[in-house]
């Protein structure tokens, strides 16, 4: 199995996401986006801008 984005409908009816790991492990959720298109839009927005992430003790 391959890391992987899913999308789905949570019980309030808002989309969200969760990034599984290749063992099938869920590494992170999304918030609940009013539109299907918005959390598609903010996995591009991961996908595109987290090779550079930096990581930061608070």
């Amino acid at each position: 199995m391959a890391y992987k984005f899913e999308v789905y409908k949570d019980k309030a009816g808002e989309t969200r996401f969760r990034f599984r790991a290749s063992n099938g492990e869920i590494m992170f959720g999304s918030e609940g986006y009013k539109a299907k298109a918005s959390a598609i839009a903010a996995i591009e927005s991961i996908k595109k801008h987290a090779p550079d992430a930096d990581v930061v003790e608070e």
